[in-house]
């Protein structure tokens, strides 16, 4: 069976998938340099955060508390809620941070204990202690900074 009409169509087909895959290629390449351009430049991170010249990481942060209470942390440490902890991505375990909630000023400092935080958005959770210190509700806009 030699439909005219079969052949034109598949290769109409055929062209368009190789056109395509052409635009994906150049689209996933613009993307990818201008995400690299954008990290240089600004500092930005895709959870929102950005950083500061002196080192300081602006973002959201959250808390958690009564249900992993108890629990391992990926430290191996267990889990306390009222003690002043916090789980971040990339800070090493039991290095210490300065957490200030830019809405109010009020900071409290943290060992970093566990890992997290697994939502979007968010550069840090605290433990319900830390969070109750600087008067933080569900979320605050925070500076997080390294301590020696």
């Amino acid at each position: 069976m030699n439909d005219p009409n079969v052949n034109s169509l598949k290769a109409r087909v055929s062209r368009n998938a190789r056109v395509g895959f052409s635009r994906a290629v150049l689209l996933g390449t613009l993307t990818v340099a201008a995400g690299f351009s954008d990290a240089a430049s600004a500092n930005s991170y895709a959870n929102g955060a950005t950083r500061t010249a002196s080192g300081q990481q602006v973002g959201r942060a959250s808390w958690y508390g009564p249900g992993f209470h108890g629990r391992r942390t990926a430290s191996g440490q267990t889990f306390n809620q009222h003690g002043l902890t916090a789980a971040h991505r990339r800070l090493p375990f039991g290095s210490r941070a300065r957490v200030t909630n830019l809405n109010n000023g009020r900071a409290v400092e943290v060992t970093i204990n566990d890992r997290g935080p697994y939502r979007g958005g968010r550069i840090i959770d605290l433990s319900r202690a830390a969070a109750k210190r600087i008067a933080m509700g569900g979320t605050a806009r925070v500076s997080v900074t390294v301590l020696p």
